[in-house]
């Protein structure tokens, strides 16, 4: 019967349109002419049995339209994806089948053509399939609303609900799927977000911010496309956009080792929750998903990522890295007498003299050394000038002392060989592995200096490790001796514990190499701790090209800016621009799924601006993985008076 139609209307149109003779009796069939007319009319009937059958309406604008080959060919072959689709949700003509099929196996699929296709409603029951069966964890759905927010100012309302009318297709298509609680809590709690395309795409921070580059931190809204940022591999990625975000609310984001940046509440992280971690998966969430959740049974929840070695230009430098550690760590430099070098380690005196060939030292005292150049000096000689005071004149560590000393610029802002030499000398003066009963070996090391301490931070964080620091108030430390006489700490001390990863051995000196090998490497982690809102900046969003997406800011914290596990749906594409097309099309993170639909006839943007669907379609036709539809009159699911409109204008623009 459902074949047939009301009073016979469909079996009446297909007669008309088939070459064999069709003859109905009863319900059954009999067809009658040419060997390959009667194939042809039997393949048909037999297509449309099959979708009657998987529960799919027989639509009158189809059976009028659709090319006859389409009709015959059909889905009648195995099950698909439209079987699985709500009987009420299922696609109802060739084309939407083909769309639906499209969505199923490829990553991208563009569903071009007039209204009353079906292509967006299509697109939320694939998203909303997808979502039910944990394919993906999240539905994005938007629209380019120019309107929005630039001539919708006198509207009342926030931003909301000036903007809720161009979202309204997509909100009633996932009413018309999901309960109205359901649907209203997964909206609130962040899994499925409804928004115009400029406003998807502000994961932003404040254009203050600082974000790491080959040559140094540079503020992020002072960056521009082309330019290189570091990725969490450690090595150069290109900027591929900067997108200004406007005024938004900011929030702190403070983790486990003091480190800190800003960033809005719609900004993503990678992270991992301990299930997480057991199952060797993670997971991507906005700033304001993790507010008050970040804790569960008194323990930290979210641990983020820590960079890979970063790899700086290797520059030269004038003193060996490994031997300035260790004259930062143990060595005298106040420039009011030769350099000296104290140590109970002859190992290390030893190292000194091989990494600084022209100079050799004296012994003194049991643990004093000091520093001559090597032929240089003696009674009737020729005395020359000590090369180590010259060379630490030139980098401006003539003169310092424990409160004031620091690490070179040269030496922080080089290769990762080059900086970890200067931690491990400092770590084999002052520096010492500590051992816990059950754990892995941390490291600790103190500084009266509070930019030796950062730069010690610096060294550390840039090798993948973290550091805690405390400090230790000089009125609270046990007075030191001198011949005798006890004598006071005249500043306080900041005490580091540090972490390094598997694989950076931070000692040389071999007693402390061993004890540190055999109690294992330890382990860093960095946790967020704390977000705090600290009001509104004008803020600034980046893409990068590195394949994950991650690149590093402030105080060496890995953050994210994609969208990983989602199924994301632009509509009315047709009114994006080809920046906006790009711009929406890179931020796609892994086993995600995009679909964009829209109408290259029906384009609101001015006159001199291209349509980003048009530039799409040209460009990206021949790339595997992307697929496009394209829709005809005989797709459209409403009147069958829309079909015909839209084939009469059509035809009046092909003319």
């Amino acid at each position: 019967m459902q074949l047939f139609g009301n009073n016979d209307e469909n079996l009446k149109l297909l007669k008309s349109r088939l070459s064999a003779q069709v003859v109905a009796r009863g319900d059954e069939l009999r067809l009658s002419g040419e060997v390959a007319e009667v194939a042809e009319a039997e393949q048909t009937f037999k297509s449309l049995l099959a979708s009657i059958r998987r529960g799919e309406d027989v639509s009158i604008t189809e059976l009028k339209h659709a090319p006859i080959n389409e009709l015959a060919s059909g889905d009648s072959h195995g099950h698909s994806a439209s079987d699985r689709l709500p009987k009420r949700t299922r696609p109802k003509t060739g084309g939407q089948r083909r769309y639906v099929e499209a969505i199923h196996n490829h990553p991208i699929t563009f569903g071009i053509g007039p209204a009353g296709t079906g292509k967006t409603y299509l697109a939320v029951a694939m998203a909303v399939m997808a979502l039910k069966d944990k394919k993906v964890k999240r539905i994005i759905l938007t629209r380019p609303a120019l309107e929005a927010g630039e001539k919708l100012g006198f509207l009342p309302g926030d931003i909301q609900a000036k903007i809720d009318p161009y979202l309204r297709p997509l909100y009633d298509a996932l009413y018309d799927m999901l309960e109205g609680e359901r649907f209203d809590h997964l909206l609130e709690n962040g899994t499925i977000e409804v928004a115009p395309l400029g406003f998807m795409r502000g994961r932003a921070q404040p254009l203050h911010s600082k974000v790491l580059t080959p040559f140094g931190w540079r503020e992020i809204g002072s960056l521009e496309v082309g330019d290189s940022v570091i990725g969490s591999d450690g090595k150069p990625t290109q900027v591929l956009g900067v997108f200004p975000q406007g005024q938004k609310e900011v929030f702190r984001l403070t983790m486990t080792d003091g480190s800190s940046t800003l960033a809005c509440a719609e900004h993503l992280w990678q992270v991992q929750t301990p299930k997480d971690k057991a199952n060797h998966k993670t997971r991507i969430l906005q700033t304001d998903e993790m507010i008050g959740n970040l804790k569960q049974n008194h323990q930290n929840r979210f641990e983020i990522p820590l960079t890979k070695p970063v790899e700086f230009p290797k520059q030269e430098v004038p003193l060996e890295p490994y031997a300035l550690g260790l004259l930062l760590g143990d060595g005298c430099l106040t420039g009011s007498t030769t350099p000296t070098f104290a140590t109970t380690d002859p190992e290390l005196a030893e190292a000194l003299t091989q990494h600084i060939p022209d100079i050799q030292l004296f012994k003194k005292t049991e643990v004093d050394y000091v520093s001559q150049r090597k032929g240089g000096g003696g009674r009737g000689g020729v005395i020359t000038a000590n090369p180590l005071t010259a060379t630490l004149r030139e980098v401006g560590l003539a003169g310092t002392r424990s409160s004031t000393k620091f690490i070179p610029k040269q030496y922080l802002w080089n290769s990762s060989e080059v900086r970890l030499a200067v931690l491990q000398g400092l770590l084999d003066t002052d520096g010492g592995p500590v051992t816990q009963e059950g754990r892995t070996c941390r490291i600790q090391y103190s500084t009266n200096s509070a930019q030796f301490r950062d730069d010690v931070m610096f060294l550390v964080r840039s090798l993948g490790g973290v550091a805690y620091v405390r400090i230790r108030k000089m009125e609270d430390k046990k007075p030191g001796l001198a011949k005798g006489r006890e004598v006071p700490h005249r500043s306080d001390s900041y005490c580091l514990d540090i972490r390094l990863p598997e694989g950076i051995q931070p000692f040389r000196l071999k007693r402390k190499a061993e004890l540190y090998d055999t109690h294992g490497a330890g382990c860093p982690m960095r946790f967020i701790e704390s977000i705090e809102s600290e009001g509104c900046e004008e803020t600034l969003c980046i893409r990068v090209a590195a394949p994950n997406h991650l690149y590093i800011t402030d105080d060496f914290i890995v953050t994210h800016n994609t969208l990983n596990d989602a199924f994301i749906i632009l509509d009315e594409a047709q009114n994006t621009t080809s920046e906006q097309m790009k711009m929406f099309l890179t931020r796609m993170g892994f086993n995600s799924k995009v679909v964009v639909t829209g109408d290259g006839t029906q384009t609101d943007l001015p006159h001199h601006v291209k349509s980003g669907l048009r530039v799409a379609e040209k460009i990206l036709k021949d790339i595997e993985g992307i697929s496009f539809i394209r829709f005809s009159e005989s797709d459209v699911v409403r009147h069958p008076l829309v079909a015909s409109i839209v084939k009469a204008y059509d035809s009046q623009q092909e003319s």
